[in-house]
């Protein structure tokens, strides 16, 4: 007698009648859980991620800013632009949509300069800022409000979150 194997297979293979070849309600949650666990660790490193690449853009953006508010200085004058709008960034917003901040310092007294604890200027020539996450900002970096602000200090020594300054 000659057997075959695939009918020896799908013999094999039938369940016995009433049971379904589906999964069952507690394997069905424990799957559930593994991914929502996972997405639980997942999430929150990804925001992380974004923010720190948000931060970046702002440092990289007000480098560039920067580089094109020192170059309008002409040959015949060493003046500052007055506003964004003397280089054509009126309108760059920053990764958070807000508009970049800058200040002449030729153009403000010394008393109204953004600062470090409260007393300390954070530069000589301009001041060139992003408000940051919040879209805020105080004049002494340290507060609150100023706090989350990617500032521009030490007359470009430093470009980076006001936090880290």
């Amino acid at each position: 007698m000659k057997t075959n194997k695939t009918s020896l297979f799908h013999q094999s293979s039938k369940l016995p009648s009433g049971q379904g070849s589906g999964y069952t309600l507690i394997e069905l949650i424990i799957v559930i859980a593994i991914i929502g666990t996972l997405a639980a660790i997942a999430v929150p490193v990804y925001y992380v991620y974004i923010e720190k690449a948000r931060i970046a853009k702002a440092c990289a953006d007000i480098r560039t800013i920067e580089k094109e508010i020192i170059g309008s200085q002409g040959d015949d004058t060493d003046d500052l632009p007055d506003s964004l709008a003397d280089i054509g960034r009126w309108d760059f917003p920053d990764p958070w949509g807000n508009p970049y901040q800058y200040a002449n310092h030729d153009n403000i007294p010394p008393g109204d300069r953004r600062k470090y604890k409260s007393t300390v200027p954070l530069n000589t020539d301009f001041d060139l800022y992003s408000m940051g996450p919040n879209g805020i900002t105080a004049a002494p970096v340290t507060t609150p409000a100023g706090y989350d602000d990617i500032i521009r200090a030490g007359d470009g020594q430093y470009i980076g979150p006001a936090s880290e300054y």
